[in-house]
C-alpha cells in the first residue's frame, strides 16, 4: 500500500521548499560508522552545512550485492567498528541535523530490528526508507508494515524498468522515486548513460513523486547535468571514496557538487 505518513513529511516539505527556490535536491549517501563512527556524526553535521538537501545514511550489511567495491569496502570497515542498525539509529539521533535522513538497508537489518524498528527509527530523526532488496509487490504484508510506519517508502527504478511498472512503483512509494541511472552496481563512472533522459520522460510519465537520479555521479559536471534532467541528484560512491581521506575531503567534495548544481 502506499506510504500514509502520520505527520507532514519532511522530504515532501523539502521538495516543495526547493521547487518554491527553482533548485535541485542534492543528496548524499553515507555508510554509517565509515570511516569511524564519530567522524560519521561530524560528516553528516558538515554534509549538512555544505548544502546537501537530503542524507542517505546505509547500514552497513555483510553481503551488499547491490553495491559496487566502494561502498563495500566501507561497509565492512563499518562492522569491523562493530556498527549495527541500533548504532546507525543512535548515530542519527545523535547528529540530530535538521535536513532529512532517509535510512538505506537491506531487509535482514531491518527485518532482524524487531517489530517496532521503524517507529525506534522515527523517534531517532528519520524521515524515510529505502529497502534496495525488496521490489514493489513481492512482500504485501511487509510492505504495508513499512506503509504504516510514518516514514517515506522510497522505491528504486531501473532504466530497463517497464513504463506501467513505473506507474506502479510510484504509486507505491513515498517521498522520492530514485532512479538508478544505469545497469550494475553501485559506483562512480566517467560518464552518465546515453539513455538517461529517456529513462527520466517515462519515469516522469508515470509518477508525480520527485525524482533523483543515482548510481556513477561523481564530479561537479556530472551533478550539473543530472541536475537538469531531475528533481534531484544523489552522490554516494564519491563521497564515501573522499570520507576515507577525510570528512573534510568529502564536505568539500559536497560544496562543490552544490556550486555546482546552483550555477
Amino acid at each position: 500500500m502506499p506510504a500514509t505518513p502520520v505527520a507532514p513529511s519532511s522530504i515532501d516539505a523539502r521538495f516543495a521548499q526547493l521547487r518554491a527556490e527553482k533548485r535541485c535536491a542534492l543528496i548524499a549517501y553515507i555508510t554509517a560508522g565509515h570511516p569511524t563512527p564519530e567522524a560519521g556524526v561530524q560528516l553528516m553535521r558538515g554534509l549538512e552545512k555544505a548544502g546537501v538537501d537530503i542524507l542517505e545514511v546505509g547500514v552497513a550489511f555483510s553481503d551488499p550485492l547491490a553495491d559496487g567495491p566502494v561502498i563495500q569496502r566501507s561497509s565492512q570497515i563499518a562492522i569491523e567498528h562493530g556498527m549495527s542498525l541500533e548504532r546507525t539509529l543512535a548515530m542519527i539521533e545523535e547528529a540530530a541535523v535538521s535536513i532529512p535522513v532517509v535510512l538505506f538497508s537491506y531487509l535482514n537489518p531491518i527485518m532482524a530490528g524487531g517489530p517496532d524498528v521503524l517507529h525506534r527509527a522515527r523517534r531517532a530523526g528519520v524521515s524515510g526508507v529505502l529497502v534496495t532488496d525488496m521490489p514493489v509487490g513481492s512482500d504485501p504484508t511487509r510492505e504495508a508494515w513499512f506503509g504504516e510506519s510514518g516514514l517515506d517508502f522510497v522505491r528504486l527504478v531501473a532504466p530497463t524498468t517497464p513504463s506501467d511498472r513505473m506507474e506502479e512503483i510510484g504509486k507505491h512509494g513515498g517521498g522520492f522515486v530514485y532512479l538508478i541511472s544505469r545497469l550494475g552496481v553501485t559506483g562512480e563512472s566517467a560518464t552518465l548513460a546515453d539513455e538517461l533522459p529517456a529513462s527520466v520522460a517515462r519515469l516522469r510519465a508515470a509518477t508525480s513523486l520527485p525524482i533523483c537520479i543515482g548510481f556513477g555521479i561523481s564530479t561537479p559536471e556530472q551533478a550539473r547535468a543530472a541536475s537538469q534532467l531531475g528533481d534531484g541528484v544523489i552522490v554516494g560512491s564519491a563521497l564515501v571514496r573522499a570520507a576515507e581521506q577525510s570528512v573534510d575531503a568529502a564536505i568539500e567534495l559536497a560544496a562543490s557538487l552544490r556550486a555546482a548544481m546552483d550555477q
